[in-house]
Formats: C-alpha cells, sequence, structure tokens
C-alpha cells in the first residue's frame, strides 16, 4: 500500500461509494489520511446505567434484549432497542436506519456510546454509537473499539458517506503507510514541535483532547507556513521581473472614457484608480488585489484598466470563477467598452451552450471569438478555461481575476505564465480580515473600494422565527403580484439522512410549487450542465421565473435588479460573510429589498450570530465576526486549490500566523530558491501538479 494508491484499488470500495468519496475531493489514500476531523465527541465516561446522569455523554456494555423497527403514521421508519447493562434497561432509539435489524440481533453485545436522556421515566439513548463486542473483551471498556469509548473523531461528511466508514478505513490505511509520510520542514522550524508522523496519528485517534490540540497546532502550521512560504516566494520572484514596455498613459483617455460613463465616480473608486495607475507607472508589473464589497464597482476600475492597455496596442484576459459570472462580466464589458472599438470575446468550456447563448441575446457572432484564428477579441473573458494550452495569448498585458480567492496561488502563477510580463489586477467582493489577506496574498498589494455607489439602498434583513413561515410566503406572493422576483437558498441539493434538519434545494423546490401553484418557479445548482444553468438564469433575469430556489451556487454572478427578496433556509449553515454575499444579489435595483434568514438552529449564541446581520452592513466587520466566532474556514468556501485547501488552520490564531509568516522569511531569506531544502521544494512542486489543469 502507497499513499498515492487511488482509492479505486482497495479492496470494497464500488463506483457508488468512489463517487461520494470524490465529492469529498478524497481519491488516494494520502487524501483519506489528511481527511481530518472537525470535531470529537468524548465518549471516554465508563459507567453504568444505573450511575449515569441525566444529559452527560457515557458508554456503556451490556446485552440487546430486544430490537424492532417500528413505523410512523407518516410511514417514517424509527428503529427501537431495549438494552440492558446489568443494573437497568435502556432504550435506545435510532431513526431512518432500519437496516440495523439485519448487523444487530436479539443476545448481541455491545458497547454503546451517546448522551443518556429520559423519556416517560425510561432511561433512553437517542441515535447512540454502538460496537459489538466478542468473547475476548473483558467487562470493562475495552481500548480496542474505535466507535465507543473514547474520544470518537467526526469527520467532514457527505450524504451516503459517514464518519464511522471514515473511521473504519483510516483506522486501517493509517498503520500502513504512516512510515511513508517524510517531515519536510527544516529542523529548526519544527523545533519543539510534535513530529509530523505522530501528528497525523494522534489528530485521528488521540487519548486526550491535549495530544489533540497539540496534533492540530502542529498540521495547522503546516498549512500556513507553506501559504506564506509560496506566496512570499512568488513575490520575490515577480518583483524581479522587468516592464519590457512600459504603459503609456495619457490622461485624455482616461477623462474620455470616465466622461461618458452614466454615473460618477465614487472616492474611493478614484482612490484605488489612482493606485492602479501608480503601480502601471513603476518599472515592474503590477501585482494588485482590489477588495469592495458587491456592487461598489470593481468591475467598472477594471474596465478603466483595460482600455488604458488596448490603448497600448495590448490585450487583457479576465478569469472568473463560474460561467454565470463571466457572461455577466461579458455583458457588462461589452456595453463599457464597445463604444470606444474595444472588441470583448468569451471563452469557457462549453462553447456550444455559449455559442446558444449569445444569439439567443441577439448579439453578433463575431463577438464570441472561435479562438482558432488570429482575429482574437482586444479582451478575452473566460472561466478556468484561459488555463487551456489551446488558448494562444501572444501580446497579452494584462490579466484580471474575479473573485480572487476562488482561485490557488499556483493558478495564479499559471496563468501568468501565459502571457511574457504582465499587469496583474485581481478582485474580491468577498470581505477578508487584514490579518488574512496578508497571509493568503502576501504576494499582492492591496486596495480596498470601502464606499458605495450614492442611491444604494441598504437590505433589510430578519432572522424570522419559524411561527412567521407563512407570514413571510404571503409576503412573497405579495411582492411577486407588485412585479418582484425572489431567490430561495438552500445549503444542500439533496436531503441527507445524516442532516434531517437541513433543506435541500431538490426538496424545497417540491414543497414550494405546492405553496406558490400559480407561481412561475425554477431550480439553479451546482451539478447541473451548463446549458442549463445559462438557461435558467436567462429565464430568472428575464422575468419568466418569479422564484428561483437554489444553492449557494447564486453566491456571485447573479445580477437581477428586479430581484427584492432573498430567503435563506438554513442560515446558521453558512459564515456570516458568505450570508452578507449572498444578501448582495438583492438590493440592486431602485425598490426597497429584504433579506429574510430562517434557522433549524435556535441555541441563543447561533441566533445572536445571525442578528449581527440585522444591524451590521459592512462585510469586513462580519468577516471579522466570522474570525472570531467560526474560525476561517466559514470566510472561504475553498481557500485555496489543492494542498492549499486549509482542513486545520485557523487565521484567528494570530500568534501562529505571525510565527508561520517569520518563519518563512527566515527561510527564503537564507535559501531562495529552497535548493538546500529539496523535501520543501518538492512540496510545493507537489501542490504545483495538485492545481494544474487537465
Amino acid at each position: 500500500m502507497e499513499l498515492k494508491t487511488p482509492l479505486s484499488a482497495l479492496t470494497g470500495i464500488g463506483s457508488g461509494l468512489l463517487y461520494k468519496l470524490k465529492r469529498l475531493n478524497l481519491n488516494t489514500v494520502e487524501d483519506l489520511i489528511y481527511h481530518f476531523p472537525f470535531r470529537y465527541d468524548d465518549f471516554s465516561n465508563a459507567t453504568s446505567a444505573l450511575d449515569a446522569k441525566i444529559g452527560e455523554n457515557v458508554t456503556l456494555q451490556g446485552e440487546i434484549w430486544s430490537i424492532q423497527n417500528i413505523y410512523t403514521r407518516s410511514r417514517k421508519i424509527i428503529t427501537k432497542a431495549i438494552f440492558n447493562d446489568g443494573t437497568s434497561p435502556i432504550e435506545l432509539t435510532w431513526f431512518n436506519s432500519s437496516w440495523l435489524i439485519k448487523q444487530i440481533q436479539t443476545g448481541d453485545r455491545l458497547q454503546v456510546s451517546g448522551k443518556i436522556s429520559k423519556y416517560k421515566s425510561k432511561l433512553s439513548i437517542i441515535a447512540p454509537r454502538w460496537e459489538k463486542l466478542n468473547s475476548f473483551q473483558s467487562s470493562a471498556i475495552s481500548h480496542q473499539t474505535l466507535h465507543t469509548g473514547r474520544l470518537v473523531p467526526v469527520y467532514p461528511e457527505t450524504d451516503g458517506l459517514s464518519s464511522k466508514w471514515l473511521r473504519t478505513k483510516i483506522d486501517k490505511l493509517l498503520p500502513e503507510v504512516i512510515d511513508q509520510i517524510s517531515d519536510p520542514l527544516p529542523d529548526q522550524i519544527r523545533d519543539n514541535m510534535m513530529p509530523l508522523n505522530d501528528s497525523i496519528q494522534q489528530v485521528h485517534f488521540p487519548k486526550t483532547l491535549e495530544q489533540a490540540e497539540k496534533a492540530r497546532e502542529r498540521l495547522g502550521f503546516d498549512e500556513l507556513f507553506y501559504v506564506s512560504l509560496a506566496t512570499q516566494k512568488a513575490r520575490a520572484e515577480w518583483k524581479k521581473k522587468p516592464i519590457v514596455e512600459p504603459l503609456k498613459i495619457n490622461p485624455a483617455d482616461i477623462r474620455d472614457f470616465v466622461g461618458k460613463l452614466p454615473f460618477k465616480l465614487t472616492g474611493a473608486q478614484e482612490k484605488v484608480l489612482t493606485e492602479i495607475l501608480d503601480d502601471l507607472k513603476k518599472k515592474q508589473p503590477m501585482n494588485r488585489l482590489v477588495q469592495g464589497e458587491v456592487g461598489s464597482g470593481k468591475t467598472v476600475v477594471a474596465a478603466i484598466i483595460a482600455y488604458l492597455v488596448h490603448k497600448n496596442n495590448l490585450r487583457t484576459l479576465f478569469m472568473a470563477p463560474t460561467e454565470i459570472l463571466a457572461f455577466q462580466h461579458f455583458e457588462t464589458l461589452s456595453k463599457l467598452l464597445e463604444p470606444f472599438g474595444v472588441k470583448v470575446g468569451i471563452y469557457t468550456g462549453s462553447k456550444k451552450s455559449l455559442e446558444s447563448r449569445v444569439k439567443s441575446q441577439g448579439k453578433k457572432q463575431s463577438r464570441l471569438s472561435t479562438l482558432a484564428t488570429s482575429h482574437y477579441p482586444d479582451i478575452i473573458i473566460g472561466t478556468h478555461a484561459l488555463l487551456s494550452q489551446k488558448l494562444s495569448t501572444d501580446n497579452v498585458g494584462l490579466i484580471i481575476i474575479d473573485e480572487q480567492q476562488r482561485f490557488g496561488v499556483e493558478q495564479r502563477t499559471l496563468l501568468r505564465g501565459k502571457a511574457k510580463i504582465p499587469h496583474f489586477l485581481t478582485m474580491t467582493a468577498t470581505p477578508i480580515p487584514r490579518t488574512v489577506a496578508l497571509t493568503l496574498y502576501g504576494d499582492l498589494d492591496m486596495s480596498v473600494i470601502d464606499e458605495m455607489p450614492v442611491g444604494r439602498q441598504r437590505v433589510k434583513t430578519y432572522v424570522v422565527p419559524e411561527k412567521k413561515r407563512l407570514d413571510s410566503y404571503k409576503f412573497i406572493a405579495k411582492r411577486v403580484a407588485e412585479g418582484d422576483q425572489i431567490y430561495i437558498i438552500t445549503p444542500l441539493i439533496e436531503a441527507s439522512e445524516t442532516l434531517v434538519s437541513v433543506k435541500a434545494a431538490k426538496v424545497e423546490f417540491e414543497k414550494l410549487k405546492k405553496v406558490f401553484p400559480s407561481l412561475n418557479l425554477d431550480l439553479l445548482h451546482g451539478r447541473m450542465k451548463g446549458v442549463d444553468k445559462d438557461q435558467i438564469v436567462k429565464d430568472f433575469r428575464s422575468g419568466k421565473t418569479q422564484i428561483l430556489v437554489s444553492t449557494s451556487v447564486v453566491e456571485v454572478g447573479m445580477d437581477n435588479p428586479n430581484a427584492t427578496i432573498i430567503v435563506i433556509e438554513g442560515a446558521e449553515r453558512f459564515g456570516l460573510a458568505q450570508l452578507h454575499q449572498l444578501r448582495g444579489r438583492v438590493g440592486r435595483g431602485e425598490k426597497q429589498s429584504y433579506c429574510l434568514l430562517y434557522t433549524s438552529n435556535y441555541s441563543s449564541d447561533e441566533r445572536r450570530r445571525l442578528k449581527y446581520l440585522e444591524t451590521t452592513f459592512d462585510g469586513l466587520k462580519l468577516a471579522e465576526l466570522d474570525l472570531k466566532i467560526r474560525g476561517s474556514g466559514q470566510i472561504f468556501g475553498t481557500l485555496q486549490s489543492g494542498r492549499f485547501e486549509f482542513k486545520i488552520a485557523s487565521f484567528h490564531n494570530i500568534t501562529l500566523l505571525e510565527k508561520t509568516k517569520q518563519a518563512a522569511k527566515d527561510l527564503l531569506d537564507s535559501d531562495p530558491a529552497l535548493d538546500k531544502h529539496p523535501l520543501l521544494k518538492a512540496k510545493l512542486q507537489d501542490i504545483s501538479s495538485a492545481v494544474m489543469p487537465d
């Protein structure tokens, strides 16, 4: 068995399991070993039913006296068992687990873990963890058990792939491959830290929470260190590059372009534009990140710079994370730039769907570049397809990336490599706290557009109690009757057995068709084909669809000024910054807009967290709150590609952030090319190959 062994080569993993594993980005044994738990259930309290206290987590050993499936009036299946540990009978209850009666028989000896409760004077455990005990295990709690009687790791899951399955597989594979893992960190950096092999072992199966914390600190250090090292190395290499032909900037060109805009630039836009123009006058290529709220005018600033590049007889590549967003930029930039003789083209993975979309909107076919002739557009807008080796990008002077955080450091490097020495401008609407930005984007200079255009209304935001749901449906029907359109967002695409209380788009769509039988509803999610997504988006933007039920795929790229209400189900499953992004889908027109937040988690802490959105409209403040409350994982979806996907690291640990940044700086000062540290150099090359496009 080797770390790079594909999971498809393992016994017992068929096509169905492979599909579920791929949804968690698990393709090799190494991926599985680096799939870390996000919490631990403490079932180390071995006791008896007689001594157990109501409300505490316990582990018991005993015998199954009876087990059966019970069908409710609504045809739901409840599995009930009577379990006795020798001191008292206890009722065990599982939901949607009818298969258990084939695995657990009357007379079986089990070890069970869970929270003791009392129902109708009977002791009970709801959804207990369980393991069978064999005749060789003593009456004392066995250390050989994996799912009970210890600190039990709980992993990120997907529908049909449980933590129990992941624990079992990792427990089997880890001893076979742990000695193959080499520690790339130099001795002087990993001094006083837990060895890498030990940290991987302990993060999965710690004996104490202290061990788990030390393991997580070591692994978190590694993640932050690799990002710091990669960004600082990229920044140093970028600064060495000279400009072959500096841009000639004519102030009259800027005045001409800005003077013909249908609005006045804000002070923040003018400030950022000045910072960018200063970069373009230097003797090295620009490498700048522009951060600004949804609707703050980042695209207009990008259009001005692209126009100046065009005036220097150079082309621009403009990369967006989704086709929806790419098309939005295509339409916006076409309107802004084509009156000045700038040709705008588009290039994504689904060329056929793009052709039909362009035709359906009445655009001239020439606007869609075939990219097979020498007649290239002056600006090519696209998705990650711009990384394709098939796309010749001679004479590119500027590269723009929108939604910066959705692309890895190495992807940005690959895109830069497609042009000789381009200027580089990246943009994001995701609010990034400064401590995060300095680590994650240490290779970039930063500008902030911290001012919204005049007349932009705030979106009224409410955390809505469940008892008000029918009232909200009446409110939606009233607004639709007045000509408005609605988004309804769910966290999941399909219903999950393990997340029964969490709304799913497909289920909610069918339910809402009955709630609003006279309205036109449509469904949008990330697993749809590009051509289908395009049609759904087109129907919604044209007004044909009145209510769009969707996952967070609409977070970026959906621009419909007629949409005035966004309902977010399962709001507790999103970070504040992401909820703020979703809220930005409405309030884009002149009408007052609303954001209604529903939650299946009624804890006071969760409601207090969501209540911040009712009074806070500054995305950066919300991101910083996220950082304090929930850590960095909720600020971004996938932070980076390949090994830059953070599994453990947290940006709220400022001390660790500074430590990793300083360690990376010291190492590069002494060994800029990492020639003295071949394992570390190979690690960064591994990261690079992980993000290479197919």
